[in-house]
């Protein structure tokens, strides 16, 4: 594959000699030229800077806020040092033009996306990206519409990661789909100088049959859980009862207190009911005599 790009190279660098033999051009003096031509302007707009002063001065000084910064050009071509900013700025008349950048974090909605998921179940997702403008260059050189071009790459991007995963994981992994949402994001915007910071899946919409299906899996659930608890306690009171019932077995007079505790009891409650306590060992005699 390189020797393959060497040739390659080495094509287009011979197509263009040959043209440029067969047009009588000269690339270094093409660049001569222009470079004669770019300080004979720049010579030009400084002369109508000096002549128009000081009223060129108002319209040559530019600022910019400490979140913005200035992308200047000079004859179609990006100036060196790159961006300019904050404060003051100078510009020449008639050469130079310039572009503002905001580097603030820009958050936008990305729009319902009807998604297939894995197991084949069409789900409505929305999501929130958080982005900001790291290289103000790269954003005015490198693409037209960066802010326009990041909120289609988050729609495509938004769909294929939700592709790959059943139901289950939209629903319940919501914080991992984010983050491998933000860094194909932050890969795929990297060369255009925008830094994605924060994805977030806004909310999922389900089908109106399918939320009812879910549901009444859900009550299902909970009321087999339900009897699985009460089953649970009834065993564990069972249990109780026989511990309770051998221990009272031991010692007849604990079977008395227990009996006039309950007796105690029913007598706290409101009602008309007369209550006879009457020893349980009376009838023992009668136990015998049989």
């Amino acid at each position: 594959m390189p020797a393959l790009g060497h040739v390659a190279v080495g094509l287009f660098a011979k197509a263009d000699k040959e043209d440029n033999d067969l047009y009588g051009r000269n690339p270094s003096r093409d660049q001569d030229n222009a470079g004669i031509c770019a300080m004979i302007l720049t010579s030009f707009s400084f002369l109508v800077f000096l002549a128009t002063m000081p009223i060129s001065l108002f319209m040559c000084v530019k600022v910019v806020q400490e979140y913005e910064r200035a992308v200047i050009f000079r004859l179609g071509r990006l100036r060196a040092g790159g961006a300019k900013g904050p404060g003051l700025f100078f510009i020449m008349p008639c050469i130079d033009s310039y572009k503002k950048v905001d580097l603030r974090t820009v958050s936008f909605d990305v729009p319902p996306q009807e998604v297939l998921s894995r197991d084949s179940v069409t789900v409505s997702v929305e999501a929130v990206v958080y982005y900001r403008v790291s290289n103000p260059t790269l954003a005015t050189n490198n693409i037209e519409d960066y802010s326009h071009s990041t909120r289609l790459l988050a729609a495509t991007t938004l769909r294929n990661v939700l592709g790959t995963r059943n139901l289950a994981e939209i629903l319940s992994e919501r914080e991992s789909i984010s983050k491998v949402m933000q860094d194909a994001l932050d890969e795929a915007t990297d060369s255009w100088g925008v830094k994605a910071e924060r994805v977030e899946i806004k909310d999922v919409r389900l089908p109106v049959h399918l939320q009812r299906a879910m549901a009444a899996e859900a009550e299902a659930a909970r009321e087999a859980r339900a009897k699985v608890i009460a089953a649970e306690g009834e065993q564990k009171a069972s249990r109780a009862l026989r511990e309770a019932a051998d221990v009272i077995a031991e010692s007849s007079a604990a079977l008395q207190l227990r009996y006039l505790q309950t007796l105690s009891t029913i007598s706290a409650e409101h009602n008309s009911t007369i209550i006879f306590p009457m020893p349980i060992n009376i009838f023992d005699q009668f136990m015998r005599k049989k």
